[in-house]
């Protein structure tokens, strides 16, 4: 079961079948999906899909996945997730997506900084790493502001919606989090 994450601006919270609507109308902007490794979706039945999925990861714990919504109204507006989760390693990777009128406020650093804080403090994790297209440059200053570093290029990594995408692999570890 996912904790609950509070912001000054946000709730962080487990996405529930009120919200397929809102998750619909995050994955099928297909501006928004650009640098995702999955296409923009075409149909509703896609996001019922993905929330049948996101609960069933989240019941087996290999994958988190929390709605981002807006304390005012509650209204589902993104997601950010932890996943490929290697308990052993104490590592996971992070992603994140925001409905394409909230960009630019500033709304992904506050939720991810409580992702962060939640995945050093209540997991027990150490390292964090972000998978991020290199001509994502909204993404990227909001994780670099975070302070993961850049810690390699991976050239044609995906091949998504016919097109060839590299990918940047960003990483923050516990200490320097705590050191901030």
């Amino acid at each position: 079961m996912l904790s609950v994450l509070d912001t000054p601006r946000l709730r962080l919270r487990a996405l529930v079948d009120t919200d397929i609507a809102a998750l619909f109308a995050i994955f099928k902007d297909s501006e928004a999906m650009r640098y995702w490794t999955r296409p923009a979706m075409t149909d509703i039945a896609e996001a019922e899909a993905l929330l049948r999925e996101i609960q069933h990861d989240d019941e087996a714990e290999t994958l988190f996945q929390w709605g981002i919504a807006r304390r005012e109204g509650d209204l589902v507006i993104g997601t950010c997730t932890l996943f490929r989760i290697h308990r052993e390693h104490r590592r996971c990777e992070l992603g994140y997506v925001l409905r394409r009128d909230q960009w630019g406020q500033g709304l992904a650093n506050e939720a991810l900084s409580a992702l962060v804080n939640h995945a050093f403090g209540a997991m027990g994790l150490h390292r964090l790493e972000a998978d991020i297209d290199p001509r994502n440059a909204g993404s990227i200053r909001s994780v670099e502001r975070l302070g993961f570093k850049l810690e390699g290029h991976l050239r044609e990594r995906y091949f998504v919606a016919g097109e060839i995408q590299d990918s940047l692999i960003y990483a923050l570890l516990a200490p320097e989090w705590k050191s901030r």
